[in-house]
């Protein structure tokens, strides 16, 4: 029985992992992707936390030091043209089984302090087929000298880009997928 009586299974959903306490001093908030591929196909691009490049566009290499479990530090470089050159992130959730993944980011040369994101991705039907709905939730520190209006601003217009890049890249992988079961039939 669900703990908040009245909501639907994706409000329910969202209660649930994408709450966060914000301070006064922070911003956040929850972002939604509809995507025309199945959650498999999804969840294989967001849970590599050691290849993070491979939809997210603005990060241009990645070194991890650990294994890939919860706790694992990641160094991105990111490319030239954003206010930022490096980030150290820890790996904070992979749950292959509920597909959620959490990361913070512990330091690097860029003005976002205490950040953390939570990405989870639930099946649902799209247009008759099997497609995602992907929730991305994060709270930071407002940027010192911006207002809690530009810091989310900013932050959001990076995560819709790179919810554009999975959804895109999941899609074509989930039609290369149909192309291939076709060609076996």
């Amino acid at each position: 029985m669900s703990s908040h009586s009245g909501l639907s299974s994706e409000e329910e959903h969202v209660w649930r992992y994408h709450k966060h306490d914000m301070q006064p001093h922070q911003c956040g908030s929850i972002l939604l992707k509809h995507i025309n591929a199945p959650v498999h196909l999804v969840w294989s691009l967001v849970r590599r936390f050691d290849q993070p490049q491979n939809y997210k566009r603005f990060i241009q290499s990645c070194k991890v030091e650990g294994d890939g479990t919860v706790g694992t530090i990641r160094d991105v470089n990111v490319i030239s043209g954003l206010p930022a050159t490096t980030s150290t992130e820890r790996l904070e959730i992979l749950d292959d089984e509920q597909h959620i993944f959490s990361y913070k980011i512990l330091g690097g040369d860029h003005r976002l302090k205490n950040y953390w994101s939570i990405i989870t991705l639930q099946p649902e039907v799209l247009d008759s087929r099997p497609g995602t709905l992907a929730i991305e939730s994060y709270v930071v520190d407002v940027a010192e000298g911006n207002t809690k209006e530009e810091t989310c601003s900013f932050v959001e217009t990076v995560i819709n880009c790179n919810l554009k890049s999975l959804a895109d890249i999941s899609e074509r992988l989930a039609l290369q997928e149909d192309t291939k079961r076709l060609t076996l039939m």
